[in-house]
C-alpha cells in the first residue's frame, strides 16, 4: 500500500479545515495549516506559499530567526513527512517531477511525501501507475494520509525535546524515526532529519492537536517560531535544492549531483522513466552541473547570468542570497561542465553590471547531522 503526504511548506488540508475566509487580496482561497491562528498570533507575516498561506517570519525578523536557529533552535511548520529516503520521481526525459521521501514502514505500506506544489501530478502519476498493477493482480492502493508536520531544527533541539518524550535520542540516528508520545501528545512520529543542515527533527503529529503540541515547544524560551524566509536561507547554506527552482522536470538527476539517490539495483535494471538518457550522461558527463557560487558586492538572486573568462553566458542562477552565517553572499546554479569545478573564477550579472564569484564546493555552512554511536 502507498500513503502519500506532501512537504515544503505545508500539509495537505486537514480534514474540517477550508480555504481562508473573509480575507482578501493575496489570501483569498489560499488554504491554511492546524497552526494558522497560532502563527498569526504570534505575529507572523503571511505570505501566499504553492496554495496556501505562510509566516515569511516573525517579529524578530528573518537574520535573526536564521542565526538563532543556528546557535539555539526553532520551530518551523512543515509538511515533510516521517523517515525516509530521498528519491526522485522522473519522467521519459530524465528530468526531475519531484523529488520525495519514501519510507518502507513496519506497518506494511509505502510512506510517500510529495512536495506542496508537486502534489497533484505526483498523485495522478502514482494513482495511474497503481491501476496498471491492479491490472497485472498486483494488490495495490492509495491513500492520502493528512497530519501536520513540525520541525525542530537546532543544536538545542535534543535537550528541549528530550523533556518531553521517554525515548532516548541520543539512539536515534539521522533519517531513523520512532513513534512516540511527546509532551503529552500521544500518535505522534519522531523522525531525526530537516532542511537545514542542522541537527533536527520533524514530528509528525495529529492535526487536531499540533497546536497543542506546538506551543508546549513554544514555551521554551529558547525555541523561537521560524518562518519560509529564515528556511530558504539556511537550506541554501546546508546546500539543499529548493524544487521549482533548482531542479525541476528539464534537470536531471546527474546535472543536479543527485545521482545517490539512484540505487545501484535501478542503475542496473534500467527499470524507471528516462533511465537511458540518465545513465547515458553518467557515462558520457553531462553538459551542465549544479554547481555552489560565493561573491562579494550586491547579493546573487535566481535567473541572474554566470559568465565565463570571456565574458560570454556559461551559466543561470537558481537560488541565491546573502549568508547570514558567512557574511557573504552565497548562491547555486548550473554552469557548463568545463566551468564547474571548485575555484573556478566566474562573473555574475547582477543589475546589468558584472561582479567576481568563485565556484565553491557545497555545503556552504558544514552540515551538524546526528548519528548516533
Amino acid at each position: 500500500m502507498l500513503r502519500a503526504g506532501c512537504r515544503a511548506a505545508l500539509p495537505r488540508r486537514p480534514p474540517g479545515s477550508a480555504p481562508l475566509s473573509g480575507a482578501g487580496g493575496a489570501e483569498e482561497g489560499l488554504k491554511r495549516t492546524p497552526l494558522d491562528a497560532l502563527h498569526r498570533s504570534r505575529g507572523g507575516r503571511m505570505v501566499p506559499f504553492a496554495g496556501w498561506s505562510l509566516p515569511l517570519h516573525y517579529g524578530q525578523g528573518h537574520l535573526q530567526s536564521h542565526l538563532h536557529t543556528r546557535r539555539c533552535c526553532s520551530l518551523f511548520d512543515v509538511s515533510h513527512m516521517p523517515q525516509g529516503t530521498l528519491t526522485l520521481l522522473t519522467n521519459e526525459r530524465g528530468g526531475i517531477v519531484d523529488d520525495l521521501i519514501v519510507t518502507n514502514t513496519s506497518e506494511d505500506h509505502l510512506y510517500v511525501v510529495s512536495n506542496a506544489g508537486c502534489a497533484d501530478k505526483d498523485l495522478a502519476i502514482m494513482r495511474g501507475r497503481a491501476e496498471e498493477l491492479r491490472g497485472t493482480g498486483a494488490d495495490v492502493h492509495l491513500e492520502v494520509s493528512d497530519n501536520a508536520l513540525l520541525a525542530l531544527q537546532g543544536p538545542s533541539m535534543a535537550r528541549v525535546l528530550q523533556a518531553g518524550l521517554s525515548d532516548d535520542l541520543a539512539k536515534l540516528s539521522f533519517m531513523n524515526s520512532i513513534a512516540t508520545t511527546v509532551f503529552g501528545v500521544p500518535g505522534c512520529r519522531v523522525t531525526r532529519c530537516g532542511y537545514t543542515g542542522e541537527d533536527g527533527v520533524e514530528i509528525s503529529v495529529p492535526a487536531g492537536r499540533a497546536v497543542e503540541l506546538a506551543e508546549q515547544l513554544l514555551g521554551v524560551p529558547e525555541v523561537w517560531p521560524a518562518g519560509l524566509a529564515a528556511r530558504d536561507s539556511l537550506r541554501l547554506e546546508a546546500g539543499l535544492c529548493l524544487y521549482g527552482n533548482d531542479i525541476d522536470e528539464t534537470t536531471t538527476p546527474v546535472e543536479a549531483g543527485l545521482l545517490w539517490t539512484l540505487g545501484k539495483r535501478r542503475r542496473t535494471a534500467m527499470d524507471f522513466p528516462g533511465a537511458a538518457i540518465i545513465m547515458a550522461q553518467v557515462k558520457e558527463k553531462p553538459k551542465r552541473k549544479r554547481v555552489g557560487l560565493t561573491s562579494v558586492g550586491p547579493p546573487i538572486r535566481p535567473h541572474a547570468a554566470i559568465l565565463g573568462p570571456e565574458g560570454t553566458p556559461v551559466g543561470t542562477v537558481t537560488s541565491g542570497c546573502p549568508s547570514p552565517s558567512l557574511g557573504k553572499n552565497i548562491a547555486m546554479g548550473y554552469v557548463e561542465a568545463a566551468h564547474s569545478r571548485a575555484g573556478t573564477a566566474l562573473t555574475v550579472e547582477v543589475r546589468k553590471k558584472q561582479h567576481p564569484a568563485l565556484v565553491t564546493k557545497m555545503p556552504f555552512v558544514p552540515t551538524q547531522y546526528y548519528m548516533a554511536k
